[in-house]
């Protein structure tokens, strides 16, 4: 029946009616033409850029590809009503599957309420504790109804022709939109050459675009001619099942954790459907986020995109992203943002040892003007926003998460890691927010230029993860004549802290506590403390609690002061939620040339300071704190090149 049902659809894309009548003294009814294959494709291209064309379009289509106006009419018009049917029938599938098994569960439930019996005991009826198991049953039958009636309101709504997402989209276009991704996604993932050629490092593959844009038909518009593609594919291999990662991916707050130096912010704005029933195949999610580089010279991408999850066999799953920025909103083109998401997202299979394999495709689109000539080579390489990123991520933070739920087992992580691993997951977390301005409203004071940092400013309310008053932050980024993985060493190295840290108070530093994050020996939580000539932080008990992660697409160096007091809290309770924080870091990427022949040069590294001022009464007082601010940090890079030997 399948094979039937594809065969039929085929033909009705092929053979459609003209709208061309023989002569009615023939007394012949319409006659039907055969599209080519070539006309198919130029219509197919045309009808996602516009589903609705004008008569202008039409016409110019119609002397393009040979054929009348009239015929182009009725081609859309066929291709609209099949469209709507299909993503109705998919719905509704997927909405009666749902509503058949809850239907059954009310069922059982009813008839248990009117017989509560035990098979043990040889149908007696139970009365121990009867009344409570009844009210129990009533809530449950409660809840039950309401999801049924949810249910047929979506059936009946599913129905209504007028029914659209948010007054805006037409749903079955979103749905086709999300259909079509997902299969070029899958696609994308079983194609090795020439489509996708291995690069020099070896862990990630680059997309090639002429194969791409030969063997792929575009499901969103062309690309703006002043844009930048870039399309990266990696792979690896995930203590989780395919299940569990689904269930990740497709929840907002768990994919921030799993990616919280990529993913700013991000926000639902529309359930367009909730899948099967125990399962997330068919969900479709309206989402906005913010993803982002640990640098001030590139600004957060802020992407509007669908995010679909599907089933495609079992232990074979896909979830992907893609914009929705061309999409027709009535009778208006959404406007073209300067960043676009194509099929994007991750292939997860099941594997026979309990683990899972993950392809992970980041396939974009980009405004070039909006980012600074310093990352421009390395931003088209794929490492800044590539696939070797999410997965560096993926895995980092799984082997985080998998601590975390280990808590109800004392042999596998004691409280104090617990806490401390909590502790620094907020603070990396707050740091990254800090640099890339994603959370909260800052003030810009001063720009960036050759001598001095940037300064925002920003009043903190004090909410348990960081102290009240007015926080001023400095960031500056630089070029090191200086491999990544070099830099990284130096400054994880306590004995040469002394050379750039002002925290260290130009002594040694004593190392307290170590935790490792992941089986990467340099992802490493630290607790220091300094032993140095200023005998102020001694006497004031405080510490430097200190989070650092490296792998190949950058390294993060993030640290604050704490108190000993909160610290032995932490590792005595677990619990990290009342510690406050105004966190300062280092990140680095590597340098990449493009004109180098695809060696690699220095490194590009951010610095980030935040400094708090309890009271700003008079304008002085604030040009001081800016002078200090810009001292501060314009030392501490004078003493990393004299440390390093860099002019």
């Amino acid at each position: 029946m399948e094979d039937q049902n594809d065969m039929s659809e085929k033909e009705n894309e092929n053979e459609l009616a003209s709208g061309d009548e023989l002569d009615s003294q023939r007394g012949k009814s319409s006659k039907r033409m055969k599209h080519s294959d070539k006309q198919i494709q130029e219509l197919e291209v045309a009808f996602k850029e516009d589903r609705y064309p004008d008569a202008t379009t039409r016409l110019e289509l119609a002397t393009k590809l040979s054929m009348s106006s009239k015929q182009v009419n009725y081609w859309f018009q066929n291709k609209r009503s099949r469209m709507k049917s299909q993503s109705e029938q998919h719905e509704s599938k997927l909405l009666k599957q749902e509503y058949d098994k809850l239907h059954t569960e009310y069922i059982s439930m009813k008839e248990m309420m009117k017989n509560p019996t035990c098979g043990q005991c040889h149908g007696k009826t139970i009365s121990m504790n009867i009344n409570v198991d009844e009210h129990q049953l009533k809530n449950e039958q409660a809840q039950l109804e309401d999801e049924v009636k949810r249910l047929t309101n979506e059936v009946e709504k599913l129905y209504d022709p007028t029914t659209s997402l948010e007054g805006t989209f037409d749903k079955s276009i979103l749905l086709n939109l999300a259909l079509d991704a997902s299969d070029e996604l899958l696609k994308l993932s079983q194609n090795g050459e020439p489509l996708w050629f291995r690069n020099l490092d070896g862990d990630r593959e680059t997309l090639n675009l002429k194969e791409y844009d030969s063997a792929f038909t575009p499901i969103i518009s062309m690309k703006p001619e002043h844009f930048i593609t870039e399309a990266t594919r990696a792979t690896c291999k995930m203590v989780h099942n395919s299940q569990t990662l689904v269930e990740t991916l497709m929840n907002k707050d768990q994919w921030m954790d799993m990616f919280p130096c990529i993913v700013g912010k991000t926000n639902t704005i529309e359930v367009i459907s909730r899948g099967i029933s125990g399962n997330k195949s068919g969900a479709l999610l309206l989402i906005v986020s913010e993803l982002q580089i640990i640098s001030d010279m590139i600004p957060a991408r802020e992407i509007k995109c669908l995010r679909f999850c599907q089933k495609h066999a079992e232990g074979l799953w896909v979830v992907v992203d893609v914009s929705i920025d061309t999409i027709q909103k009535g009778s208006q083109q959404c406007e073209i943002q300067n960043f676009r998401r194509l099929p994007s997202g991750c292939i997860i299979q099941d594997m026979v040892d309990g683990y899972s394999k993950v392809i992970w495709i980041e396939h974009m689109q980009y405004n070039e003007n909006h980012v600074h000539h310093l990352y421009r080579p390395l931003v088209k390489t794929g490492l800044v926003f590539g696939a070797q990123r999410c997965i560096a991520s993926l895995q980092r933070q799984s082997e985080f998460l998998r601590v975390m739920k280990s808590f109800v087992d004392p042999t596998i992580a004691s409280k104090d890691h617990i806490g401390i691993r909590m502790l620094a997951q907020s603070m990396t977390r707050k740091f990254c927010a800090t640099v890339c301005a994603t959370t909260h409203k800052w003030e810009i004071v001063q720009l960036e230029n050759g001598v001095d940092a940037k300064l925002m400013m920003r009043t903190s309310i004090g909410d348990h993860t960081e102290p009240i008053g007015i926080v001023l932050c400095a960031i500056k980024t630089i070029r090191l004549p200086v491999k990544q993985q070099h830099l990284f060493e130096f400054f994880i190295n306590n004995k040469m802290r002394s050379q750039w840290d002002v925290l260290s108070c130009n002594g040694p530093i004593q190392e307290l506590v170590r935790v490792s994050k992941d089986q990467n020996l340099e992802s490493t939580i630290y607790l220091l403390r300094a032993d140095g000539d200023s005998t102020s932080a001694k006497q004031n008990n405080m510490l430097i609690f200190q989070d650092t992660c490296t792998d190949t697409t950058g390294s993060l160096l993030v640290y604050a002061i704490v108190g000993s007091q909160d610290i032995n809290m932490v590792m005595k309770e677990g619990d990290s939620s009342f510690v406050g924080l105004l966190p300062n870091g280092i990140s680095i990427v590597q340098e990449y040339s493009a004109n180098d022949n695809g060696v690699y040069g220095g490194s590009l590294v951010t610095i980030g300071f935040q400094m708090l001022l309890e009271n700003l009464a008079t304008t002085s007082l604030l040009e001081q704190s800016i002078k200090e601010a810009n001292n501060l940090i314009c030392h501490t890079i004078r003493k990393i090149k004299m440390a390093l030997k860099c002019k």
